[in-house]
């Protein structure tokens, strides 16, 4: 399952959103464009900025 690490609120916000919503997130990930459901939003506490680590569960290629 691809994963990506932001420190973007908004992004990890509508990611947690589609994820309790059960509906599908866009996400670009090195350069790909990853289309799937979100499976977790893990936020990094520990960090300086606050991280978060997003796991979709989706196949690497074209948006739909």
């Amino acid at each position: 399952m691809p994963t990506l690490e932001t420190t973007d609120p908004k992004l990890a916000r509508r990611c947690r959103y589609a994820q309790h919503r059960g509906k599908k997130a866009t996400l670009t990930i090195s350069g790909s464009l990853v289309t799937g459901l979100v499976h977790a939003v893990m936020q990094v506490k520990s960090s300086n900025p606050t991280r978060w680590i997003i796991t979709v569960g989706a196949k690497q290629g074209m948006a739909a």
